[in-house]
């Protein structure tokens, strides 16, 4: 068997602009037009596999013009069976990203899913059906009351854990775009603290700041979030500055969660445990792939530390359906606003990625492969050609 086709496919999907400017905050709210797009590998006997993004296509295929003239000449003549050997190619390959590698390395697995009729969580090992979600809300959603009664909403929803994302790249007094720096600690944990307030100690809570707290802010907040019982703080610092982490992990009792957007999978990773500047890992399939993610997750499990799966999507799902709750104990559904609906199906997809029952646990899909249902009658009457 042999890959026979690459193709990068395109098309538009409505979509409410408050889940689109990460970090703007005050969206308009208006549903406009916006492009997202799967990757398709075709073998000559038949078999076919996809790669769709990250809720709201977190993860988009490749654009067509990088498919012609790097996938296409790697891949076209190859066994798709033959994943280690393709992504250890592609990730000595200096042309690319670990966003193009993801979704090879996800289209990959759907096919051999899909060939064998098996769900990939099972090929991958499979120890469990569901798992533990928590509501990540997105930013700047407003003031502290406004946070206080979404999280009561997440936890009627059936939410055991809830995360505050609170004032990024905004300013709550002028409420407008800022730098990331001066960041709003003071007022990220007055949220933090409202939120405490309305759900009491039933739930667990987390607070993500995205990297934007220097170390003084970081040890400040974190003995703040200490003091609230929070679980873990989730990259408040710049990645690039290990040993501002190291100095944090060793001052706080709270659980330091990072490095979540650092590049490297496996590799960087490991000199993160090294020196001790987290407690708990990071990781999603954007940064290499279903692979490169199980290599990490691997490699958490035997230092015996958690590593905590970033934001959702069904290649994120088969890495949990293979993983204990020991190493990864949560499945990250967001980003959550108050208002929108988070459970409904985008119109490319025949049944929705992360179905959440009443106790708050996300199934993970059983079809197929990564269990991707496409709609085809929506995506072929919404392309966009070039």
């Amino acid at each position: 068997m042999r890959i026979t086709e690459v193709e990068s496919i395109a098309f538009t999907v409505p979509t409410d602009t408050r889940r689109t400017r990460w970090g703007y905050g005050e969206r308009d709210g208006a549903e406009r037009d916006t492009t997202t797009r799967i990757l398709r590998i075709a073998t000559d006997e038949g078999a076919e596999g996809y790669a769709v993004g990250g809720y709201g296509a977190y993860f988009p295929a490749p654009e067509p013009a990088v498919v012609d003239v790097l996938l296409k000449p790697l891949l076209l003549g190859e066994d798709p069976l033959d994943r280690e050997r393709l992504w250890q190619w592609m990730t000595a390959h200096h042309g690319f990203t670990e966003r193009m590698t993801s979704s090879v390395d996800m289209a990959l697995w759907d096919l051999l899913g899909r060939l064998s009729g098996l769900p990939v969580y099972k090929l991958l090992g499979g120890y469990r059906d569901r798992v533990l979600a928590y509501c990540s809300t997105a930013p700047n959603l407003g003031r502290p009351e406004v946070y206080a009664e979404h999280a009561l909403e997440a936890k009627e929803r059936g939410y055991k854990a809830f995360k505050v994302h609170a004032n990024i790249f905004w300013d709550p007094y002028k409420r407008e775009p800022a730098p990331g720096k001066p960041a709003f600690p003071k007022e990220d944990i007055e949220i933090c603290q409202a939120v405490r307030e309305a759900v009491g100690d039933e739930m667990v809570l987390m607070h993500d700041p995205w990297g934007v707290y220097t170390l003084q802010e970081s040890l400040w907040a974190g003995r703040e979030l200490e003091k609230l019982g929070y679980y873990w703080l989730e990259q408040p610092m710049e990645e690039r500055r290990m040993e501002a982490y190291v100095e944090l992990t060793r001052a706080l009792d709270i659980a330091i969660l990072a490095p979540e957007l650092e590049e490297g999978g496996p590799f960087t990773r490991s000199s993160w445990i090294r020196a001790g500047a987290a407690d708990m890992g990071r990781m999603d399939v954007g940064l290499g792939g279903i692979t490169a993610t199980m290599k990490t997750v691997h490699l958490y499990e035997a230092f015996g530390q958690q590593c905590e799966i970033h934001v959702g999507g069904f290649g994120n799902l088969a890495v949990l359906g293979a993983t204990t709750e020991e190493t990864c104990e949560y499945y990250e559904r967001g980003l959550t606003i108050p208002g929108v609906d988070r459970d409904a199906t985008p119109p490319y997809l025949l049944a929705p990625c992360d179905p959440m029952d009443e106790e708050g646990y996300v199934h993970i899909p059983t079809g197929p492969g990564l269990g991707i249902e496409l709609n085809w009658d929506y995506i072929d009457a919404n392309r966009v050609e070039g």
